[in-house]
């Protein structure tokens, strides 16, 4: 059957949005960040069932690119992450969880609060559905170049999982080898080093193209 399969064009490989009717929903854990609801979803031909799923905000994460220093450079933080046990090294990001807050502007302020940076130039690379039998959250990947320090004194001051962050600059072909050789596995991390890697890959003269 699946050998069968008709073949697609580039046009037509798209996602379809449109959620299915919805007969009956409920939370049945309110949580302190994410509640968990379930919902009885009529599939049509398959029928009535029910779905778990975790209610999200949304997120943001930010590719902050250098290359004053010659080949382009990625910020990335360390960050202590208990589900899955490990200090994960990401790119700066955080949650959309201000209500009206344009996403570009959520993650101005996580860069800003993350790694003391500001940029000038924004661009949005892409965006992904990390777990989507499971979850709501979409992340938004943004590229922040023309970068420069928060003043001293402007500093946000960190606190709890982000006290004593370590924060670095690597070059974007060992992040992209660090990635191959699984040495690092946090999600937007992984996504966004390889996606920015094919669009300059892909671009005149290896430059920038988010687009």
């Amino acid at each position: 059957m699946s050998l069968d399969a008709p073949r697609m064009s580039r046009a037509e490989l798209r996602d379809e949005p449109g959620r299915r009717p919805v007969l009956r929903s409920e939370v049945v854990y309110d949580g302190a960040v994410w509640d968990v609801r379930r919902d009885r979803v009529d599939l049509g031909e398959g029928g009535v069932v029910a779905r778990d799923w975790v209610e999200h905000t949304g997120a943001v994460a930010v590719l902050a690119v250098r290359e004053d220093r010659g080949e382009a450079e990625i910020l990335v933080v360390r960050q202590y992450r208990h589900p899955v046990g490990a200090e994960d090294w990401e790119l700066p990001a955080g949650l959309c969880d201000m209500p009206g807050e344009a996403p570009v502007v959520t993650a101005a302020r996580e860069l800003a609060e993350e790694a003391d940076l500001v940029a000038s130039t924004w661009e949005q690379l892409l965006t992904f559905t990390p777990s989507p039998g499971s979850l709501g959250e979409v992340i938004t990947v943004f590229v922040a170049t023309d970068l420069s320090d928060v003043p001293e004194h402007e500093r946000h001051a960190r606190a709890h999982e982000e006290a004593g962050m370590p924060t670095a600059w690597v070059d974007l072909s060992d992040a992209v080898a660090a990635v191959l050789a699984g040495q690092v596995r946090n999600g937007p991390l992984l996504i966004g080093v390889l996606s920015l890697a094919a669009r300059r890959a892909a671009a005149p003269g290896g430059q920038l193209t988010a687009g």
